[in-house]
């Protein structure tokens, strides 16, 4: 492919990050994946023949570096890499406030929103002992499963075997409104997203996420 011609480093740095898709990786590596099916998981309509190949250009470009991982390879950002942060947050906090906010009529993805929040879960406000928050998505079949526990936090399509006191009922649009900071946790439930169980977890339940990392910034339109 040809390239932009241009002197310029706006140019040439874009002729490097700004394919499809290549930002995306950046950011699945920043929040601290390492493995190629980990990225994906944070990107799941990237093939893998896709994700192979930004990712060897980000390698080429001495962005990302691939070790050898206990088990098996894994994909590390180098110093170049990790400054391409203040452009991924840059990014992020502009999309917030200029873009508009509708995430009915969005096509969202179930992955990634409930990856961000296996990562954003504050260990200290987690219960004693650990539990399963069982999601139940309306039109997303089978339910995910989100182990909490101190040491550990993961997802699922199968309880790992600990209790399952806490079931989330909701629209992908109203957990993604709450998460994304459209809307307050009152809202989102007006907007279809329940919770079962004891009032004492259901109450508790936000507290236990950092939410969205870009849910402080508010719209262009509401200042």
């Amino acid at each position: 492919m040809a390239g932009y011609g241009q002197f310029c480093s706006v140019a040439r740095a874009h002729e490097v990050i700004g394919g499809r898709w290549t930002l995306l990786i950046v950011r699945e590596l920043l929040c601290g994946s390492r493995r190629f099916n980990d990225i994906r998981r944070g990107i799941p309509r990237i093939s893998r023949t896709m994700l192979s190949e930004r990712l060897q250009e980000l390698i080429h470009a001495g962005a990302v570096e691939r070790v050898e991982g206990g088990q098996g390879p894994e994909y590390v950002l180098t110093e170049a890499g990790r400054e391409l942060m203040g452009i991924v947050g840059a990014l992020g906090a502009w999309g917030q406030k200029w873009l508009p906010r509708q995430a009915a009529a969005e096509d969202l993805d179930l992955e990634p929103l409930l990856v961000d929040m296996q990562r954003r879960v504050r260990a200290e406000a987690l219960p004693a002992e650990p539990i399963v928050i069982r999601f139940e998505i309306e039109g997303h079949r089978p339910p995910r499963f989100m182990l909490l526990k101190a040491a550990e936090v993961s997802l699922c399509t199968q309880n790992p075997g600990f209790p399952e006191p806490l079931v989330i009922r909701t629209p992908l649009s109203a957990l993604a409104a709450w998460w994304r900071g459209d809307v307050g946790f009152f809202e989102a439930r007006r907007m279809g997203l329940n919770l079962e169980g004891s009032k004492e977890l259901a109450r508790a339940f936000p507290g236990w996420f950092e939410r969205y990392l870009f849910a402080h910034v508010s719209p262009a339109a509401a200042e």
